[in-house]
């Protein structure tokens, strides 16, 4: 089977770390192990889980759906089904929050992030809802952060922070707004949720998927007020947009950004940035124009890990099945099958 490795060159890895589309990442380490999911709207089975040792070579090992429990993805339904998820690791279990922006927020969990992956279960049922990121806090509450879809309710440029019941993981109490990028981060939407030094932060993109930026919103209360903060944006580089993504830190301490880049018709392909922290702030690329905002390295020494084998691109369909590259249009049926036999 043909696979995409990424290419090294004197011990540097070279962005993007993953040439094709996968949307809105997002990435955990468990152990010395790292994970990442991505958006695929109504190609299914969906929501792909990649698995890393050293957050360059990444290879693909399942989907957290398989198929979307409405009949309306029966059919294509461009621009609807899954978008930009979240993967979380709690009590020995894998969590992916999941929104379709016309029938709500999801969850799906599992023990092995190759699945199986169970049913999903409903968070919220709302339309506009989208991007969601739970949080488990340390006295047991659970919240959860996601931005509006325009498009499906009206509302845009707003983070919401909702509670969530620990057991059910079901929505107990919509919250309020904490963020209104309206005048300063427009387009603020994919917000990450994490906990650091006492510090509670909100990573979100703003001003677009094609030309926006990186922000990062922190409070000493979870409910607020935030402070905010440009992170990354383009500078001189040639890296446009750099959008949403995810933090993680190594075993060895570094900590490390993955986000994604528009290349229009290629899709939306993954860059991995170094990152550090400067009063409590974090500073994700390299400074390279005097304005003391990151910007995106195009090369950077590899992290610490083992090479895995790569991303499959090709296949020989061993004992005649697809492998997991391989995605419909809408919910899998064995018809379709039939009909590209009498074709």
């Amino acid at each position: 089977m043909d696979r995409y490795v990424t290419d090294i060159k004197n011990g540097c890895y070279q962005n993007p770390v993953l040439p094709m589309d996968f949307s809105d990442p997002d990435a955990i380490r468990v152990g010395e192990d790292y994970y990442l999911i991505s958006s695929s709207f109504t190609y299914l089975p969906g929501v792909p889980v990649l698995h890393s040792k050293d957050l360059v070579h990444w290879e693909r090992i399942g989907n957290c759906v398989e198929r979307l429990p409405f009949d309306r993805y029966a059919q294509p339904a461009h621009g609807c089904g899954t978008w930009a998820p979240a993967l979380r690791y709690h009590a020995g279990r894998f969590y992916a929050f999941i929104p379709l922006p016309d029938e709500g927020i999801f969850y799906t969990e599992a023990i092995d992030p190759a699945g199986p992956w169970s049913a999903l279960h409903c968070v919220k049922s709302a339309s506009g809802w989208i991007d969601p990121c739970p949080l488990w806090d340390d006295d047991g509450s659970v919240y959860m952060a996601h931005a509006f879809a325009k498009s499906r309710c009206g509302i845009k440029h707003k983070i919401q922070l909702s509670r969530l019941d620990p057991e059910t993981l079901e929505v107990v109490e919509d919250g309020p707004i904490v963020f209104d990028g309206t005048l300063s981060q427009p387009t603020a939407e994919g917000p990450k949720m994490y906990k650091r030094n006492g510090w509670y932060y909100i990573f979100i993109p703003a001003g677009g998927v094609e030309y926006g930026w990186q922000t990062v919103l922190r409070a000493r209360n979870v409910y607020g007020p935030y402070e905010e903060k440009i992170v990354m944006h383009q500078g001189a580089s040639s890296i446009n947009g750099p959008h949403q993504g995810a933090w993680v830190t190594a075993p060895d301490g570094s900590d490390w950004f993955l986000h994604f880049q528009d290349r229009f018709e290629l899709g939306r392909v993954v860059h991995l940035q170094p990152m550090c922290w400067h009063s409590d702030w974090p500073f994700i690329g390299l400074e390279q124009n005097g304005d003391g905002i990151g910007e995106p390295v195009t090369e950077w020494d590899c992290p610490k890990g083992e090479a895995g084998p790569g991303l499959q691109i090709g296949d020989s369909f061993t004992n005649g099945k697809p492998g997991l590259q391989w995605q419909w249009h809408g919910n899998p049926s064995a018809l379709w099958y039939l009909s590209l036999i009498h074709i």
